[in-house]
């Protein structure tokens, strides 16, 4: 039997270890069939399928909005509250989804993985598109909402926009590739997905503004902004609130210091990291994937 050269891409691996992330791109049509048949499986037997991308999301929107804004009063102190928290909200459930998915996508393909070889990363990955695609249809209903109350946002707006959705989907790569490789070996690790989930609506400004933060953190306010999900979140606010705003109501409500010249960069460069040691740990764990299935 021949084999290629050492140097060329053609070269021999060794059993069950592939090139990790690369080999996603290679294989995009596996990629393709692996999101329709996550989407097929999920809504089997549905009646209302894809709309319940619609009604879940503006569910948790009415009652947040009841429980904050009305009875809390927070939309007196927040102009245009129901858009700033749809936008939170909409960012957010893709992020939770996308994790949550990603951590148990190799364990819940177990019998795919045992009878046939792919690409590992191709489960975590198909977990954040299917995840990307229920984000969308939430996506399009905001932008209609913002329409309604007079939204034209700015080329850079629209720009923060596309940061702050791929800055979100990666960061769910990551530690979905880490957590889903964890889960295989240590079934503990959907746990401590889901007390995660459970905190990072509350962990970024989502229901509330910054200021509150600022205002009980003090000099100690630089380690909420640490956290890319708050800067994701936040650039979603300049991108669909801070349009909807007058110039009186703009003057009251700056954007958190700093944010685009120093805590965007901070959290693409931490969001990338995490990528990377989540793929090098779960290029590390993928080997021996079908034995511990």
């Amino acid at each position: 039997m021949t084999s290629s050269s050492p140097g060329s891409s053609d070269s021999l691996l060794p059993p069950g270890r592939g090139r990790g992330l690369r080999d996603v791109l290679r294989d995009r049509f596996l990629l393709k069939l692996l999101v329709r048949k996550e989407i097929r499986v999920r809504y089997r037997g549905s009646v209302l399928g894809l709309m319940w991308s619609y009604l879940k999301p503006l569910l948790q929107f009415a009652v947040y909005f009841v429980a904050l804004g009305i009875f809390l009063n927070l939309r007196g102190s927040t102009p245009n509250y129901a858009i700033y928290l749809f936008s939170g909200i909409v960012l957010i459930n893709f992020f939770t989804e996308a994790l949550g998915n990603a951590t148990r996508s190799i364990v819940e393909n177990r019998d795919l993985i045992r009878k046939i070889y792919l690409p590992r990363e191709l489960f975590p990955v198909a977990a954040v598109w299917v995840s990307a695609v229920h984000f969308f249809p939430q996506l399009v209903v905001l932008m209609g909402a913002c329409l309604v109350v007079g939204w034209v946002p700015s080329a850079p707006q629209i720009a923060a926009l596309v940061i702050a959705f791929l800055l979100v989907a990666v960061l769910a790569t990551g530690l979905g590739l880490l957590f889903g490789a964890a889960n295989v070996y240590f079934r503990d690790s959907e746990n401590i997905v889901d007390m995660i989930l459970m905190i990072v609506t509350w962990a970024s400004p989502v229901l509330y503004v910054w200021s509150m933060v600022e205002d009980v953190l003090g000099r100690w306010f630089f380690l909420y902004q640490l956290n890319p999900m708050t800067v994701a979140v936040e650039l979603f606010h300049w991108a669909f609130w801070y349009p909807t705003l007058t110039d009186v109501e703009l003057a009251a409500a700056p954007l958190p210091p700093d944010l685009l010249t120093l805590w965007t960069p901070i959290a693409l460069a931490l969001t990338v990291l995490i990528m990377f040691l989540g793929q090098i740990t779960f290029r590390r764990l993928s080997a021996n994937f079908a034995q511990e299935l």
